[in-house]
């Protein structure tokens, strides 16, 4: 028998920022942690979903020796000067291709279960600065 899901809850938000261009940083873990509280879920899941072509989402270590180094590793993986097809930003979709739009992270008695150094980072990988939405989807129990 299938116990009952009385207490299941969903809850989706919206939230929009801006950044600053290539490649910018956006720490997000205070905001969806927000989220997770004001919806009294208790155990469950939140999904993060950036719904654009050129934004990705990384759980890292918010340092600011760590962040220059993904912007060389960006780099290094998808020059901007290459030789594309795709006019003015490919190497950002590229970017955007090989790192995920998107995290899932478990709720554990109401808080975002981060591990000890992690953030929830969007990386801008376009060339201009750009209003930016994220979908954060709050999934469990109350």
């Amino acid at each position: 028998m299938v116990p009952a899901m009385s207490n299941f809850k969903i809850m989706n938000k919206t939230y929009k920022f801006t950044t600053q261009g290539e490649i910018d940083f956006i720490d997000l873990s205070d905001k969806v942690q927000q989220e997770v509280s004001s919806s009294g879920i208790k155990n469950g899941e939140v999904h993060v979903f950036a719904p654009h072509a050129t934004g990705i989402l990384i759980l890292t270590e918010n340092d600011a020796a760590l962040l220059a180094d993904i912007k060389t590793f960006l780099e290094e993986l998808a020059p901007k000067h290459g030789s594309y097809q795709h006019p003015s930003n490919a190497h950002a979709h590229l970017r955007s291709m090989l790192l995920p739009p998107d995290k899932t992270l478990p709720i554990i008695n109401g808080r975002v279960a981060f591990g000890t150094w992690q953030s929830l980072l969007f990386v801008e990988t376009d060339v201009y600065p750009r209003e930016r939405t994220i979908i954060i989807q709050v999934m469990g129990e109350q």
